[in-house]
């Protein structure tokens, strides 16, 4: 569905995205997960052709992303880090010039389609300025929906959405997938990630250094994770391979002692040495 081979981007001196190669298989949500400034928006931006790369391709559904941008659009949604929308314009003339410029038919319908998909039908003759800010986002992917493209590019969908709307973003991922569309997801969630995606690609530094389904990548630092407080009041964390090991370790310990289970960012700090922040 999609492949990558030796994309590279660098700005002046910093190199954001560094020889990445992997495949996106079809019908699977695929993560793109790493700080801020790994290098996630910008492979966004050359996988949707916001940006050339400097060297490398990239195909989607076999077609090359620079050569033919035009086919690419054609099969492509794209919901932004950045709003946007027309905040003068209401919720249905949003969507109105969005289908109007992708030629849709029964443009009407898909319009109370994608909104009902979003829970926005009762706000569609609302102007876009008086939404709050994840209801501007719900409006952001009912905009990427509305031409049925076959991959869907979500560029950090939860970014400043409270826990409840976050959840209901998520939902209507979850939707799309079962509707058989290939998303694209970068984020810094690690509960995102781990709730949503099939496969998750962790970048550091522009490059890629590790991919596998979270439950894989878990499962290849170890199961449990102790955590407790030194002398000095510093977070101590012990990355266990079972349970039996996690309560040995954690035998003996007074201050603040945790056994949890392990996340990506667990996997993320083995890796880097850093945190996802």
């Amino acid at each position: 569905m999609i492949e990558i081979v030796g994309l590279t981007k660098s700005y002046g001196a910093i190199t954001a995205v560094n020889n990445l190669s992997l495949e996106i298989n079809r019908g699977e949500v695929f993560g793109l997960l790493g700080p801020n400034g790994a290098g996630k928006t910008t492979t966004i931006k050359m996988l949707t052709t916001l940006s050339k790369p400097d060297r490398g391709t990239c195909r989607i559904d076999g077609f090359d992303v620079v050569k033919n941008s035009y086919e690419i659009k054609k099969r492509i949604g794209i919901v932004p880090q950045e709003n946007n929308l027309d905040r003068e314009l209401t919720a249905y003339e949003n969507l109105l010039i969005y289908a109007m410029l992708h030629q849709v038919a029964d443009l009407e319908q898909k319009i109370a389609v994608s909104l009902l998909m979003v829970g926005l039908s009762d706000r569609k003759d609302s102007v876009a300025s008086g939404f709050s800010g994840g209801m501007q986002r719900r409006l952001l992917l009912a905009r990427a929906l509305l031409h049925e493209p076959s991959v869907l590019f979500l560029d950090e969908p939860s970014i400043g959405l409270d826990p409840l709307i976050r959840r209901q973003m998520w939902d209507v991922i979850r939707k799309t997938k079962i509707e058989g569309r290939t998303v694209v997801i970068t984020t810094h969630y690690i509960e995102e990630a781990e709730t949503l995606c099939d496969r998750v690609g962790i970048l550091s530094k522009g490059k890629l250094i590790v991919l596998d389904s979270p439950q894989a990548l878990k499962a290849s630092v170890g199961e449990y994770v102790v955590e407790h407080i030194n002398a000095e009041g510093k977070l101590i964390q012990h990355i266990c391979r079972n349970r039996e090991e996690a309560h040995v370790i954690a035998r003996g310990r007074d201050n603040g002692v945790t056994i949890r289970k392990t996340n990506l960012e667990d996997v993320f700090i083995k890796l880097t040495g850093e945190r996802i922040e």
